[in-house]
């Protein structure tokens, strides 16, 4: 209920800096599915991609299951937090 398992997935990563599509993406090439709370940690240095480029690499991902009492709370919270990335504004100020 309050442990946390771990588990190694295989990956491809994928960064993309192109004037169409500034993204980075992270599949799982086992199949495994993360669910909320649960955090991925990639291994291996950053990957740096210039203006112009998309990169694709293979890695290899720690997942760190939640618990049920954390799954629970960010299920419940989430709707709550999502609210925030979606506060903007806008001023006639110039900054330099």
């Amino acid at each position: 209920m309050f442990f946390r398992r771990t588990e190694t997935a295989p990956c491809t990563v994928e960064v993309s800096h192109v004037f169409e599509s500034l993204h980075a993406h992270v599949r799982f090439d086992n199949g495994a599915v993360v669910h909320p709370g649960d955090e991925v940690l990639v291994h291996g240095k950053p990957v740096l991609a210039a203006y112009g480029e998309v990169i694709t690499e293979a890695r290899t991902a720690t997942i760190t299951r939640a618990g049920w009492f954390k799954r629970q709370w960010t299920r419940m919270t989430g709707n709550l937090e999502f609210m925030e990335l979606c506060e903007f504004a806008f001023s006639e100020e110039v900054t330099l």
